[in-house]
């Protein structure tokens, strides 16, 4: 399963999105496209985003089972810890 979430991105990427995914709540899509697809669909999502933000996670095969990626205005910072994937917030 693929999951994508969307914030403050600009219009039409949205709509594009539900071409391929199900739009569960604002912003937020639910999926398992191809990873030819969901490739394409982040390299779109990467190059448009603007001041907004995009965060895809997917399956993997590690010790969670999946990883994710980021784009745009990074809120929160994806960052590898012996194998695991944790969020951090950048101190300002």
């Amino acid at each position: 399963m693929t999951v994508i979430v969307l914030i403050a991105a600009p219009e039409g990427l949205r709509g594009h999105l539900t071409r391929w995914m199900v739009e569960v709540n604002v912003g937020v899509f639910v999926g398992t496209p191809s990873r030819r697809i969901r490739d394409r669909l982040w390299d779109l999502l990467a190059t448009r985003i603007g001041d907004g933000q995009a965060v895809l996670v997917e399956p993997a095969a590690n010790e969670q089972g999946w990883t994710l990626r980021t784009a745009g205005k990074d809120r929160w910072t994806p960052v590898d810890f012996d194998g695991l994937i944790l969020s951090a917030r950048l101190r300002r």
